[in-house]
This record gives C-alpha cells, structure tokens and sequence, in this order.
C-alpha cells in the first residue's frame, strides 16, 4: 500500500503552499518595492519548477534530456521578450 500513495505529489502540493504563503506575506508585511518584487520573483521561479517537474512529471519520461531543452529555450525566448520589450518600451534603447 506504502508504493500507491503518492508522496512526492503530497510534498510538493505542501511546498506549493509554503511558497505561495511567503509570496503572500509580501503583501501584509511592509517591505521595500525591490526586496518584495525579489522575493516574488524567486517564488515564482521555483513554483514552476515544483508545478513542471511534479505535477507534469517532467523527469518521469523517457526523453527528458529534449523536455529540459525545451523548457531552457523557451525560458531563454521569454527573457529575450522581457528584456527586449524593456528596452524598447521602458528605457528608450
């Protein structure tokens, strides 16, 4: 019965809660615009990783080495559409 129950599932739902209450405690506690953007952004991160690599079982297939490259190229498209949408928009580059 010990190898039915999904104990990783259970881990990471728990550590997806603690992330999301550290996230909300950016709201109640009266912090610094660039330490709660900070914290909000490491939060973030790592909840997709959590959500991508438990929830979506990311590291369970057989080709996981071209579902990492994906995730790292399409990582890599979104900061160069981020930051080229900055300095297009924002910061006149």
């Amino acid at each position: 019965m010990k190898e039915l129950f999904p104990i990783k599932q259970v881990n990471g739902f728990i550590f997806s809660l603690l992330l999301t209450v550290v996230a909300l405690s950016v709201y109640f506690m009266d912090m610094s615009f660039t330490a709660g953007m900070t914290i909000l952004l490491v939060t973030a991160f790592v909840q997709a990783i959590v959500q991508f690599v438990l929830f979506m079982h990311a590291g369970e297939s057989d080709d996981k080495r071209t579902i990492y490259t994906t995730l790292y190229y399409s990582a890599l498209i979104a900061l160069v559409t981020i930051f080229g949408s900055l300095l297009a928009m924002v910061w006149d580059m």
